[in-house]
């Protein structure tokens, strides 16, 4: 029996989902220093929230992919095999697949995402723009092993991972991550992967440092959803969103720093916050394109293509896994 469930009955309706984001944050608030997973952040209205982010000013990534995806659309294309299933982890907005499913001949596709909402509103939205298409959303926390949608077995797959959600993982959960999706996806399968690249450290500031505070509301909105889903009483104007460069791990990191001393409930569980104390809520490591390519071989792929925009910021890259 879940511990939690007499607190869940009247936070939110009990499910696999919730006792699993329920587990996470107990465990992870215990922690120190205290953390939180970044997979939390995408509930319907972080989903909303980060599209927002996507079209900032500062906010370089989206933009830059979709340029190499546009001017780029024609190589992926001819390496991709015809009536394939492209399955997309993480899936969000249909900006960048649609870029795809215009240039390639795909026979289905599979977005799978944690929101399930979203999802679902987004693959409605895939079905009246491409009537000819089959969509099969799958609501699934990608990171962890889930399975494909029966009709799609027998066809060739084609994993999406754009957007530098890679970076997200610490290394070795990179690699990891990698693994998981081959087997998934199965033998000789391809993916399409968007990584961000090293650059200067003003640029990298001020995507997550919005003059708008759009990142500040995302991020605070993972509190908002504990309270809501989970019964807390985190007071939201007690934290700041703060973003900052960790050159030695070549990474920007998101924290929720607590302004003053203060006690939080959260399931029967209390965590007490001292003046200045952090809530490490997400990591984004930024690779060069040796780095990956070392990561790619252990993982069971191997790079194919590469490309980049001229000014170096982002990539995209082809992986293929053994036959």
């Amino acid at each position: 029996m879940n511990v939690h469930a007499p607190a869940l009955a009247k936070a939110h309706p009990f499910d696999e989902a919730t006792s699993a984001f329920a587990g996470d944050v107990i465990g992870d608030l215990a922690r120190h220093p205290k953390r939180l997973s970044p997979k939390y952040f995408y509930d319907a209205r972080g989903s909303e929230l980060f599209e927002q982010i996507t079209v900032l000013p500062e906010y370089y990534p989206t933009r830059t992919e979709l340029s190499i995806l546009r001017d780029r659309g024609d190589e992926i294309a001819a390496i991709i095999p015809k009536g394939a299933a492209l399955v997309e982890f993480g899936a969000g907005a249909t900006t960048k697949v649609r870029l795809l499913l215009e240039r390639c001949e795909f026979g289905c596709y599979v977005p799978v995402d944690i929101s399930g909402d979203f999802l679902n509103a987004q693959a409605d939205g895939l079905r009246k723009d491409f009537p000819g298409l089959d969509v099969y959303p799958v609501a699934a926390d990608f990171t962890a092993p889930f399975a494909l949608p029966e009709p799609i077995a027998a066809m060739p797959k084609v994993g999406f991972f754009p957007g530098s959600t890679l970076g997200n993982f610490e290394p070795h959960e990179a690699s990891a991550f990698l693994r998981s999706a081959r087997d998934i996806l199965g033998e000789s399968a391809q993916m399409v992967i968007g990584v961000d690249l090293e650059k200067d450290e003003r640029t990298l500031y001020d995507a997550y440092n919005d003059a708008a505070g759009v990142t500040a509301r995302f991020n605070l909105n993972v509190l908002e959803r504990i309270n809501r889903e989970l019964g807390g009483n985190f007071d939201l104007s007690g934290f700041l969103h703060r973003s900052i460069y960790n050159r030695d791990r070549h990474r920007i990191e998101m924290h929720l720093i607590s302004r003053h001393a203060q006690s939080v409930r959260v399931l029967g569980h209390t965590f007490s916050f001292r003046p200045g104390a952090s809530i490490h809520t997400e990591s984004s490591y930024r690779y060069s394109l040796d780095r990956l390519a070392a990561v790619a071989p252990g993982s069971g792929w191997r790079v194919t293509e590469s490309g980049s925009d001229k000014a170096r910021m982002f990539s995209v890259h082809a992986l293929a896994a053994p036959g």
